[in-house]
């Protein structure tokens, strides 16, 4: 198991859509919120409400997502992201959280330019 060496920076909750898993695109989740990110990899929170397949809508585990290719959208930056599971929990109260890490082919200097564009909490007043 690889062991986290970037920074994790908290982020205001930044909104996806579309979470496809890339061997079979199956659409996963149909939108969700980035909560942190480092150069590595992401954090995601999914309610249950908004995950499409139902095999994975009646469990309260997300386990059998782990290693697989997924991609999502920001509609906000108009970019795509892909990576792979790593890591998936349920929370409590139909709350899940998955961790992905990026795909090897995405560049570091990118990575790291993309987290520090991300917003930082408090950042943007509604």
């Amino acid at each position: 198991m690889e062991r986290r060496i970037a920074e994790r920076k908290s982020i205001e909750g930044v909104r996806f859509s579309e979470l496809t898993a890339l061997d079979d695109y199956n659409m996963i989740a149909d939108t969700g919120v980035i909560i942190d990110a480092s150069p590595s990899g992401f954090l995601v929170q999914i309610e249950r409400g908004n995950i499409v397949q139902r095999d994975l809508k009646v469990t309260l585990s997300l386990e059998t997502l782990i290693g697989r290719p997924v991609a999502l959208f920001l509609p906000q930056m108009n970019l795509d992201l892909d990576g792979h599971i790593t890591r998936a929990k349920h929370l409590g109260k139909g709350t899940f959280e998955i961790a992905i890490q990026f795909s090897m082919e995405v560049p570091e200097y990118w990575r790291e330019c993309l987290v520090d564009l991300l917003p930082d909490p408090g950042e943007f007043e509604y």
